[in-house]
């Protein structure tokens, strides 16, 4: 189990960093289609989405306080669904291009190892 967590948190890692980017730099071409959230709030979710991918794997790759993966996937769990909530606002169609949709799947997976590093499998108590 400990295998599938590390794989999940390194795509999840790469998603958040890949999102995170976009959200923070260019965040122009998303603040256009979404006016409820300012500029300066795209870009602070970016860098936090940024620095969530990063502390997936580093505190326990590094096994310096490894509690902060299972901090961070808490985190991201929170941000990403009320992203798609916020998402739901504006589409509710059922389409590959919909937001709403890779939200709430990103969610639920980073829910999944949240919850498998706080009970399941703590990154404390297991070896990389």
């Amino acid at each position: 189990m400990n295998i599938v967590f590390w794989i999940l948190q390194a795509v999840l890692a790469l998603l958040f960093l890949a999102g995170g980017s976009y959200k923070a730099f260019s965040f122009q071409q998303v603040a256009s289609q979404f006016s409820e959230v300012p500029l300066s709030g795209w870009r602070a979710l970016g860098v936090l989405e940024m620095a969530g991918g990063v502390l997936l794997i580093i505190p326990a790759a590094l096994k310096w306080m490894p509690g902060l993966t299972a901090h961070a996937a808490a985190v991201l769990t929170f941000e990403t669904f009320a992203l798609a909530a916020l998402y739901a606002t504006h589409s509710t169609k059922l389409t590959p291009e919909n937001p709403m949709i890779w939200a709430l799947v990103m969610g639920g997976l980073v829910a999944f190892v949240a919850y498998g590093r706080y009970v399941l499998q703590p990154v404390a108590s297991v070896s990389v």
